[in-house]
């Protein structure tokens, strides 16, 4: 059974936190009007057009990694619409959350759904956001291997975390 990757976009592909001169090697600027619609109460529309920079062979090379991909974005289903064509990636499963950004403890606030949703199956969370209590409460709460990795949100997925993401997914074969 594939291991599960959850992505997350603002940080990890869309390097947000770079200099608006200092553009990331091999990433493009893109201008997008999502509405993110992550909880019933909680809508945002932009209106200016947001700045992504978004990286075209990304898609290729997280398809090429032998995981399930899903989407754990607070751009939920626009994930999608709006940076899957860009990317390269086909449409992904997204993980939709019951209270995005709402403080759960000292862990990220995306971590217990993850690892609910996970449900003891081996997975790896690729975000710009975590952090030293992520690995405890993975510890104690998935049953399964896991892999916490954080990006730079000034660099976003580089050679090395690819890298990483491999040689992680090959050792779970090994130990089958």
């Amino acid at each position: 059974m594939q291991p599960l990757l959850y992505l997350d976009v603002d940080g990890v592909l869309n390097p947000f936190a770079a200099k608006a001169s200092q553009r990331p090697e091999g990433y493009f600027t893109h201008r997008m009007n999502p509405t993110t619609e992550t909880g019933s109460d909680w809508v945002t529309t932009y209106k200016k057009p947001l700045r992504v920079w978004l990286n075209p062979a990304h898609g290729p090379r997280l398809t090429a990694l032998p995981y399930k991909l899903i989407w754990a974005t607070t751009w939920q289903h626009e994930a999608n619409d709006w940076i899957a064509p860009h990317v390269g990636l086909p449409p992904l499963p997204v993980l939709s959350f019951a209270h995005p950004g709402t403080t759960m403890g000292l862990q990220h606030w995306k971590l217990p759904e993850l690892v609910d949703h996970a449900c003891g199956r081996p997975f790896a969370w690729v975000d710009d956001e975590v952090g030293p209590y992520d690995h405890d409460y993975a510890a104690r709460r998935h049953s399964g291997p896991f892999l916490l990795m954080q990006v730079s949100p000034r660099t976003g997925l580089q050679d090395e975390h690819f890298e990483r993401l491999a040689q992680w997914a090959a050792s779970l074969e090994d130990s089958a």
